[in-house]
């Protein structure tokens, strides 16, 4: 499961949008989801109504994130980041794509993967699409029977434990939910995970997320 990022998205406790398995029952364990993946997503921000779009490397074997934010032309005032997650080292690069410029920010929080932890209280079984074209999902949540609330419902791939997506709540009121969608396994260029030159003189604040 994981709880970072800014960035880069639907209703906490509400499933995403599918047939259900009249038969659902309880899963034995938890799904064991890829370490190594590259794809997109979508993240909702409910505090700010904003859906980011990005692409996605993904590396839980060295902890690290790469995250390429979406340049769309509609928006003019926004700027668009690179950002750059590097958990063993505890910071985070953000990368003007269009100018280079780079902040350095030290993380607070401790590495969060995108899977389901061993702990999960195993929500529902259900398909997303229709008939002839749908995929087989398992929902799993960190519900447990003295809390009245949810803070982490994910959505997971029962076939290869991909994620679907994640959501986020906190005093009851959702914070984010993230789809995820094309994925494939591996990492085709390692390199994305280091920095440009123009970091090795990075600010020490975050950049701007637009010019308005």
């Amino acid at each position: 499961m994981h709880a970072l990022l800014l960035v880069v998205l639907a209703s906490a406790g509400a499933p995403v949008l599918g047939l259900p398995r009249l038969d659902a029952s309880p899963a034995a364990a938890p799904c064991l989801a890829p370490l190594q993946w590259e794809g997109r997503w979508v993240m909702y921000d409910h505090s700010t109504g904003r859906n980011r779009r990005a692409s996605v490397s993904y590396d839980a074997l060295k902890q690290r994130i790469r995250v390429l934010q979406q340049n769309k032309k509609h928006a003019p005032c926004q700027k668009f980041y690179e950002y750059i997650y590097l958990y063993q080292s505890m910071v985070m690069f953000q990368i003007d794509q269009k100018t280079k410029d780079c902040s350095k920010i030290a993380l607070t929080g401790a590495w969060d993967p995108f899977d389901i932890p061993d702990n999960s209280t195993f929500e529902d079984q259900y398909f997303i699409g229709g008939p002839g074209d749908n995929v087989e999902v398992q929902e799993w949540s960190d519900r447990k029977p003295a809390r009245q609330h949810e803070t982490w419902v994910g959505v997971y791939t029962l076939k290869d434990c991909y994620p679907v997506q994640e959501t986020y709540a906190q005093n009851s009121s959702v914070t984010t939910s993230t789809r995820f969608f094309n994925l494939h396994l591996g990492i085709s260029d390692p390199d994305v995970f280091i920095p440009p030159p123009t970091c090795q003189s990075a600010r020490p604040e975050r950049m701007a997320e637009s010019d308005c």
